[in-house]
């Protein structure tokens, strides 16, 4: 049973063959015989249009000659009809007198007519006569010159022989009358141009190009096959058929003969030019692509065959292939998952290391804080002691929001999709800045900061001011940190030079410290990673400080290098490109002298009660007036109650209940009141990122401070805008 349905299966596999291979070998055909078509009309049509550019070029240039030879004949005439009237005034005029004109111009006669145009003298050297001059001339405008003496007459006369002969005439100058100058070309000349016309189809042969024929006023002048030229279209089949289609550039089939031809043409100015050839050398390709198409079938048919018994018989192994390849793919996705467990095993891990750093490095300073506390409850009479661990009370809690700072800023600089700012800076105000805070350290720490050659040519460039203070306090606080007592810390700028608008600044700052040995030089910028185990207690660091300045140096597409050996010191080599900004045409100094605040109402909107009674304090301490509300709607309602110049400024926390800050500006800010544009509005938070303060200031704030409140800067910024 199975061997009859194999055999039924195998009958109409053929059958199938059979009937594709049909269809196979027609398509084939149609596609063929039309690309031969196609390919035959596209070099004929080629071909025409060659020769008809061609021809079209001989024609300009005989053309040219004409003109050429006409305005000979009309200069000729001029000079002629001047030295006549010359003439007149001695002598009469003699055929002598012609005759010498004649060879001196290079004319072949001269006639001079009378008004009415007829001959009074002439002169001629070959065997033109001037009744047949005159016969082809148009008389009514030959005449016309004899009134209008800046008119000039020229025509080329066609002679049967091929011969042409060229005329020009003006009126005389001394009497009424005409003088008329002619050239006759021979020819022998003549049949030169038509001998170029033949010599545009040397190199066709009637074997590979078909037959070419251009054609003038129905007959044909030149061609590829000798036999055709001199005679008419109408008399030659192939060309009827051509014209009766009287599309150009399309080919046409001529079915008069038993192998039929196919041609085209394309028409000129005044001339047609024909190209046509036989069925068989326009399908000369058909025959062989059909065998190639035949033998292809078939070695592909074979090729199905092997192809088939070779299925059958691979069809078991193909199975057991199968079979094989799911086991293999099984044993990879445990791979996986064994290598997704330990990579969550790590993470786990690198969590708990982070957990147990924070908790370490948060529960020190906190310790020290609540311990201080306590010391002091017991001590409250012994001032001096309890100054004492307030100042150290301040240092651990400094610590403490340093540590949170730094784990908040490596958060975003984690983030790719957060922008470092970009704006004009001053980096020689920059470097100044930094350079006094160091100063100031290094001073208290005993430490010596030498600042070597700095190479500054371009001050101003776009970048972020806090970020690049962050990285060289974090650098220079790393040497003062780490170095020896009586150390040294040095510091060299150099520029690198200027391209395409950016300059390129290289900063090498070195200290005398205890140095970092080789194997920790690879982990220096990973997160909490100390060379000793006692460095958090011994130095007060967190560990982040170079990640956050490899992440930061990173994002502003620059470089640093570090170079140390133990006991000798460190180097840090820091490479960061700017774009070059233009020099602002004015710089707004710096507030001087002492700020003050006392007598300034102020509305202070926070949330927290015992935030909210620090700041109260803070503030009355320094003679300010303070009206404290919970929340942002609170502060929106008591500005709107009160009347203009109540409140000198507003002191906004950002995050509270019923209405947020952000919000709360911009309500105060749309109020229609005079002084709701202008009161100074001064954000008060914990929010501390750049982004923060962007949104502070697009929702109208003045200010952006960062908590813990800092009653200097508060008094300043206050200060600032009221000044304003």
């Amino acid at each position: 049973m199975k061997n009859k349905q194999h055999n039924l299966d195998r009958n109409n596999f053929i059958l199938a063959e059979i009937l594709v291979g049909l269809l196979l070998f027609f398509v084939v055909l149609v596609i063929t015989v039309k690309a031969d078509l196609s390919s035959a009309e596209t070099r004929l049509s080629d071909m025409v249009t060659y020769i008809k550019e061609q021809y079209n070029n001989n024609m300009k240039l005989d053309i040219a000659s004409e003109s050429k030879s006409l305005m000979r004949m009309i200069q000729s005439v001029e000079v002629l009809s001047q030295q006549i009237q010359q003439e007149e005034k001695t002598s009469d005029i003699t055929e002598e007198l012609l005759e010498n004109y004649c060879t001196i111009s290079y004319l072949t006669g001269v006639l001079i007519l009378d008004e009415n145009g007829q001959v009074q003298e002439k002169y001629c050297s070959d065997e033109v006569q001037a009744e047949e001059i005159l016969s082809q001339t148009d008389q009514d405008v030959l005449l016309d010159v004899v009134d209008f003496h800046e008119k000039t007459y020229s025509v080329r006369m066609e002679c049967e022989d091929g011969s042409y002969i060229d005329i020009a005439a003006n009126g005389r100058q001394d009497k009424p009358g005409i003088v008329l100058v002619y050239y006759h070309t021979p020819e022998r000349y003549t049949s030169i141009f038509n001998h170029s016309i033949n010599s545009l189809l040397t190199g066709y042969s009637l074997e590979h190009n078909g037959t070419i024929v251009i054609s003038e006023n129905n007959q044909i002048v030149a061609s590829n096959d000798k036999g055709l030229i001199g005679a008419k279209t109408e008399d030659i089949q192939e060309l009827k058929c051509i014209n009766e289609s009287a599309v150009e550039k399309q080919l046409v089939r001529t079915d008069y003969q038993t192998i039929p031809d196919y041609g085209l043409m394309e028409k000129g100015r005044d001339y047609y030019v024909y190209a046509y050839m036989s069925a068989d050398k326009i399908f000369a390709k058909t025959p062989r692509n059909m065998l190639y198409t035949v033998f292809i079938y078939l070695v592909i048919v074979g090729f199905m065959h092997a192809l088939r018994w070779r299925m059958l018989q691979g069809h078991q192994k193909e199975q057991m292939r199968l079979q094989k390849e799911y086991t293999k793919n099984l044993e990879s996705k445990n791979l996986e998952l064994r290598e997704a467990v330990f990579q969550a095993q790590k993470a786990n891990a690198a969590k708990s290391s982070f957990l147990s750093r924070m908790s370490h490095d948060i529960r020190t300073p906190l310790n020290g804080i609540i311990g201080l506390i306590k010391i002091n409850e017991t001590h409250m009479d012994d001032r001096e002691l309890v100054k004492t661990n307030q100042d150290k009370m301040l240092v651990s809690a400094d610590h403490l929001l340093s540590l949170i700072n730094d784990v908040l800023q490596m958060s975003k600089l984690e983030d790719e999709n957060i922008e470092i700012s970009h704006e004009p800076i001053d980096l020689g105000e920059i470097s100044r800045e930094v350079g006094t805070i160091i100063s100031g350290r290094t001073a208290e720490a005993g430490i010596a900061f030498e600042i070597g050659k700095q190479e500054l040519p371009v001050s101003y460039v776009y970048g972020s001011p806090l970020h690049i203070r962050q990285i060289f306090l974090n650098i220079y606080g790393n040497c003062i940190k780490y170095n020896k007592p009586h150390g040294k810390v040095t510091t060299t700028l150099k520029c690198l030079g200027e391209k395409n608008g950016i300059v390129t600044y290289r900063w090498t700052i070195s200290d005398t410290g205890i140095g970092m040995s080789e194997e920790f030089l690879k982990h220096i910028f990973e997160p909490f990673v100390q060379e000793h185990s006692d460095a958090r207690t011994v130095y007060s660091g967190t560990g982040l400080g170079m990640s956050i300045v490899k992440r930061i140096i990173d994002r502003m597409n620059g470089t640093i290098v570090v170079t140390s050996k133990e006991g000798e010191g460190s180097t840090f080599v820091i490479t960061l490109p700017f774009e070059i900004a233009e020099k602002p045409e004015e710089i707004l100094a710096e507030m001087d002298g002492e700020v003050n605040i006392a007598g300034l109402h102020l509305l202070l909107a926070e949330d927290n009660e015992l935030n909210a009674e620090i700041a109260r304090t803070l503030l009355e301490d320094e003679g300010a007036i303070t009206t404290i509300v919970n929340d942002g709607q609170q502060a929106v309602d008591i500005f709107s109650r009160n009347k203009p110049g109540t409140f000198d400024a507003i002191l906004m926390d950002i995050m509270m209940p019923e209405m947020d800050g952000l919000s709360a500006t911009k309500a105060i800010r749309a109020l229609d009141r005079e002084d709701a544009g202008t009161i100074p509005i001064i954000a008060m938070t914990a929010n501390a990122f750049d982004e923060d303060e962007k949104k502070c200031m697009e929702a109208g704030m003045n200010a952006h401070l960062v908590k813990p409140l800092d009653i200097q800067k508060m008094k300043e910024a206050v200060c600032r805008y009221l000044n304003k």
